[in-house]
């Protein structure tokens, strides 16, 4: 599942590949948000990333799935 996080004052957005499913992103999401916490997840290659609960601009969780490039893609 691809993971994109927008932090405040800052310019770049993370972006980061998580096993965890949407709703597991959503939830770590909304405990952040509602306990002035951090929100922690990990990705694919076993990184822990942390953000402050009060930083986070926005979070854009994608496609678990990437799409196919080539004469077969349809």
């Amino acid at each position: 599942m691809e993971v994109r996080i927008g932090v405040q004052n800052v310019a770049r957005e993370i972006t980061l590949e998580t096993p965890s499913s949407a709703d597991e992103v959503q939830a770590a999401v909304d405990a952040a948000l509602a306990e002035g916490g951090v929100l922690a997840l990990v990705d694919d290659k076993g990184k822990r990333l942390v953000v402050p609960g009060r930083a986070l601009g926005y979070v854009v969780v994608g496609e678990s799935e990437k799409g196919r490039v080539g004469f077969g893609a349809s």
